[in-house]
């Protein structure tokens, strides 16, 4: 253990019993997330079990996950309730939710419900009014999302050698993608609202890690959910709960296009993300020694193989896959 962590483990320890007695047991580690945020388990004196957030200052900022809670919250969301807080050293007391996500509680069985407590919670989300100022997808973001595409798993972690062709490509994918995210309905988007950042509860579920949310198109969290990064469905459960949520979201007044053009934004909002994901798990494996992520990139391929033949504009995307990808990573197989 070095110096670095072995205090960083006292002033845990120090904010625990500041806060829940000196009596409080030490906190036990409870998870860790893809940043440098982890999760520590402890009691209150009563018996009660909290979370203690430690979101290192140099490398993690809290605020924004603090103010986008409270926004949350004001809008009918579910989100964790805060005990105790010392953000400017990157702590914070959280009600303690449970022990497992839904991506371990969600099965063939139970899906359906699950699902619908989950749209449950998207809508209110989506019908949250953006604050000013609220960064959005831009096209900074959008260039950025797809050049770790191209920069961490095409070349560094695949190792190859993309030509001005490829790379022009690339480019027209991304002024594609650009022009669909200008011109969609803009709402607020959770950027990962996938089931491995709810909790299951009591007849509702909870929303985590919504630090990172934006202004952007209403279809985009959709396609998170329902083309998830850790679980696959088969494509007739995914298409009945994209006919639920259009249903709830048209209840809900949200401003939904007609449904061919929503399908084509679901599929389009998809694709990004599925090359956008492929290149955050190729840079943590490569730079912050995160190397199990990497084990999901089949599902990413068959997502896009499944996806992009529907789109002829994007054929040169499948053919660069195709030629290029696939003979080094295969894709999974989905269920129709």
């Amino acid at each position: 253990m070095n110096e670095g962590s072995a205090a960083r483990d006292e002033q845990r320890l120090a904010f625990t019993r500041r806060h829940l007695g000196a009596d409080a047991p030490v906190p036990e580690r409870a998870s860790s997330d893809a940043g440098f945020r982890s999760y520590w388990r402890t009691r209150a004196p009563d018996g009660t079990s909290c979370i203690l957030m430690d979101a290192p200052p140099d490398r993690e900022n809290v605020h924004p996950w603090l103010a986008l809670r409270a926004l949350l919250e004001t809008g009918g969301v579910r989100v964790p309730c805060i005990l105790a807080q010392d953000a400017e050293n990157g702590w914070l007391l959280l009600e303690d939710l449970g022990p497992d996500n839904l991506l371990a509680a969600i099965n063939e069985g139970n899906a359906d419900v699950w699902m619908a407590r989950a749209i449950e919670q998207l809508v209110r989300l989506q019908r949250i009014a953006p604050p000013a100022g609220m960064a959005h997808f831009d096209e900074a973001l959008v260039r950025r999302d797809l050049g770790l595409f191209r920069d961490w798993f095409l070349v560094r972690h695949l190792g190859l050698a993309l030509s001005q062709v490829e790379r022009d490509l690339l480019e027209s994918v991304t002024n594609l993608l650009l022009a669909l995210f200008t011109a969609s309905p803009q709402v607020l988007v959770h950027r990962d609202f996938i089931v491995r950042n709810l909790m299951p509860l009591e007849g509702e579920v909870a929303v985590l890690d919504f630090q990172d949310a934006v202004r952007g198109p209403l279809a985009y969290d959709a396609a998170s959910l329902f083309r998830d990064a850790f679980r696959s469905w088969p494509q007739h459960r995914v298409d009945d709960w994209l006919r639920r949520y259009r249903e709830a979201a048209l209840a809900a007044g949200l401003p939904l296009s007609e449904p061919a053009s929503f399908e084509r934004q679901v599929d389009l909002c998809g694709i990004q993300r599925h090359l956008k994901i492929l290149g955050i798990f190729a840079r943590l494996r490569h730079r912050d020694a995160k190397p199990h992520y990497l084990d999901d990139a089949p599902r990413f391929l068959a997502y896009l193989v499944h996806a992009l033949p529907r789109h002829p504009e994007l054929a040169g995307l499948h053919d660069l896959l195709r030629t290029r990808v696939f003979p080094r990573i295969a894709p999974m197989e989905l269920a129709p």
